[in-house]
Formats: C-alpha cells, structure tokens, sequence
C-alpha cells in the first residue's frame, strides 16, 4: 500500500512538537457523560488519567490552562447545571483556570475561547486533549488552524465510541480514534502519542 504525503509536508508545515511549558492547554468537555450511560466512550477512563497527568505537567510548569465544556442544555446528557455535565473531579478547574462554554464542536465557534487566549497573552502553539476526539477535539484543532494556531493533540488524553458506519457496519473505536488523529496529523496539527511526548 502507497502511504500519502501529508498535507503539511505537502504545504511545508513542520511536525516539531511544542514544549508544554511553551504552549497553552486547552481541556475539552472532560465532562462525567462522557463515563457512564448514552455518550459513556470506550477507554475513557485511561484517557482521563493521562488528562489528570497532563494538567499536573502543565500546573507545574505555569502553563495556562483552559477548560472548555459543552452546554447541551437542561435534562441533556449534556446538562452543565448538573452532575452529568460537569467536569470531571480529576482534572476540575482551580481558581484561575478559565472555563468556557460551547454549543458546538469546534470549541473557537461562537465562544469566548480565542478572546479568553488572548487575555492570557497565549502564543500560536496550543496542546488540546479531550472528549470525544473525531468530534470536539477534531472539530476544535481545525478552528485553531484556521485562526493560525498551531494545535496539537495529545492521543493518549483523548477517547471516542464505536460507531454505525453509513453502510451499516460498526466502526469500532480503536478505528475511529485512529482516523480522526489521522486526519487531524495530515493537515491541522502534529500529534503527541503520551504526555511524556511534551514533557521529557
């Protein structure tokens, strides 16, 4: 099998990855849905614990830090006025650390987060985790590419669900974590395998 080559080599973008005290952290919709019931993700609590271990690398290192979480609403699996809605203890937000509500994938549409960035005097790299990666996370690192960011997703903080391909066969999760990091390596960012990636 030919293998491609990438958008970003193609357009002449590097692949370096960013030293985390150098970037801004960006949690996405780290939220209890995500762990139990109808959105419950397979492996989502491997990658939680690789998020607590992130967010303690970036705390430590006077790294900025961003939450962001999805407002589905009242009595939606996305309720951030309730329990299932709210972000995980694990890496819950501490004074100091903004939170910024979105109703949409891409974290950057119609929300505070770029105004948010710039108060922070962020630079252009960003290091995204969260849930779920072929959707937020994917959706999210374009929105920072198109504002010239340089986003880059750490693999092992994020997590996604088996699937109903249009055909009607199942796309496991295995194979839809691979194909959105993919997607998201060809053109909009590099990709951090482990946390251990951005901070040895």
């Amino acid at each position: 099998m030919t293998v491609s080559t990438s958008l970003r080599d193609v357009i002449g973008l590097d692949n370096q990855l960013p030293r985390l005290a150098d970037s801004t952290l960006i949690m996405i919709d780290f939220q209890n849905t995500y762990r139990r019931g109808v959105m419950a993700l397979e492996g989502a609590e491997q990658a939680l614990a690789a998020a607590a271990r992130l967010l303690a690398a970036a705390r430590a290192a006077g790294t900025p830090v961003i939450h962001v979480v999805n407002d589905g609403g009242e009595n939606t699996p996305y309720d951030i006025r309730a329990e299932i809605g709210a972000i995980s203890d694990e890496v819950a937000p501490v004074d100091g650390e903004p939170v910024v509500v979105k109703e949409f994938p891409d974290a950057f549409h119609r929300t505070d987060l770029e105004k948010t960035l710039r108060e922070l005097g962020a630079g252009t790299d960003l290091v995204l985790a969260g849930f779920m990666t072929h959707m937020c996370v994917t959706f999210s690192a374009q929105g920072a590419f198109n504002l010239g960011y340089r986003p880059t997703v750490v693999a092992e903080a994020t997590a996604t669900r088996s699937l109903a391909a249009p055909d009607g066969t199942v796309l496991s999760a295995a194979a839809l974590q691979t194909a959105a990091l993919t997607t998201i390596s060809d053109v909009f960012g590099p990709i951090a395998l482990t946390v251990e990636d951005l901070t040895a």
